[in-house]
């Protein structure tokens, strides 16, 4: 069967980043693997999935401690295997990465004595080319060479990915390549996505969640996204507009704030509107404001 950890680093801030990715590749193993490494997608078997529980890896020279995150025991090629996935979720790369993912692959391997897939998942914020290779040579001999797969999630192209309903990529468009000005169609485009996914809403809100947290719009971006929803065909639209927008999420905090200063029932009144004025459907409104869907219609002749 084969293995899959990812590995947290635990003294580092950067350690939930670690672990909502873990979370990430646990919950949708398959697509994950499917959409990011097609080449090793064909050989596992993925009606015979084990996650193994978190192990601890001890750096005895720097004083460090490594949990092992992921480790999924799958059958590859009809074998018994270890697929092991290493998160790093840091923004700036380290010279000796190499070496720690040959290090976490040799305290694997002393375990569970099985062959092991190794695979890297970088966050880094640049797109230079990372080794995918660690080498020891002595003069007269190559001693060692240790290889690993690699997803540099920078260096991947958003497009590439949002016409599939593969909810890993829907997900980690969110540390793909896009600009600047890009950002308010990823999330347009991750929006579309999900509402074509036949997930439940616990997993439609974890990947949400995780697409905030890597690429949360700012109130104008949200505005101009609300825009650009008006160009959707008229039954997507309704369907990106039922999603927990964080748009609609602020309009609600905004009319809570204002309904206790002003009034409850004006306050209601006014977020509304709002909501009336980008297109939003009587029944989501009457839903989020809890007015009655009359009271609704009756603010349209205002």
């Amino acid at each position: 069967m084969l293995t899959a950890p990812v590995i947290l680093e635990e003294e580092a801030d950067y350690m939930k980043h670690d672990r909502l990715t873990k979370k990430l590749i646990q919950e949708f193993f398959e697509e994950f693997i499917e959409a990011f490494f097609p080449n090793l997608y064909p050989y596992i078997d993925f009606s015979n999935v084990t996650f193994l529980e978190q192990e601890v890896y001890l750096d005895y020279l720097n004083g460090r401690k490594k949990e092992i995150d992921v480790l999924a025991e799958v059958k590859l090629n009809h074998e018994d295997k270890i697929l092991h996935i290493h998160t790093e979720a840091q923004s700036t790369r380290e010279a000796n990465f190499p070496e720690r993912m040959f290090l976490y692959f040799s305290y694997l391997y002393a375990k569970h004595r099985k062959p092991i897939q190794p695979i890297a998942v970088l966050s880094y914020n640049r797109e230079k080319e990372e080794p995918t290779q660690f080498r020891i040579n002595t003069p007269i001999q190559d001693v060692l060479q240790f290889n690993f797969l690699q997803l540099h999630l920078i260096k991947k192209n958003w497009r590439t990915y949002i016409q599939s309903d593969n909810p890993a990529a829907a997900a980690l468009l969110s540390q793909m390549g896009y600009e600047a000005h890009e950002r308010v169609q990823v999330k347009l485009e991750f929006l579309r996505m999900i509402t074509r996914m036949k997930i439940n809403p616990a997993q439609m809100e974890f990947l949400y969640g995780y697409f905030e947290t890597y690429l949360k719009l700012n109130k104008e971006e949200e505005a101009q996204m609300m825009e650009q929803m008006e160009n959707l065909p008229e039954e997507e639209k309704d369907m990106v507009l039922q999603l927990p927008n964080s748009y609609f999420e602020r309009g609600l905090e905004k009319g809570k704030q204002e309904g206790r200063q002003e009034g409850k029932q004006e306050g209601k009144q006014e977020i509304a509107l709002e909501l009336l004025a980008i297109g939003m459907p009587v029944n989501q409104i009457a839903e989020i404001t809890k007015l009655s869907k009359e009271e609704i219609k009756k603010l349209v002749g205002k």
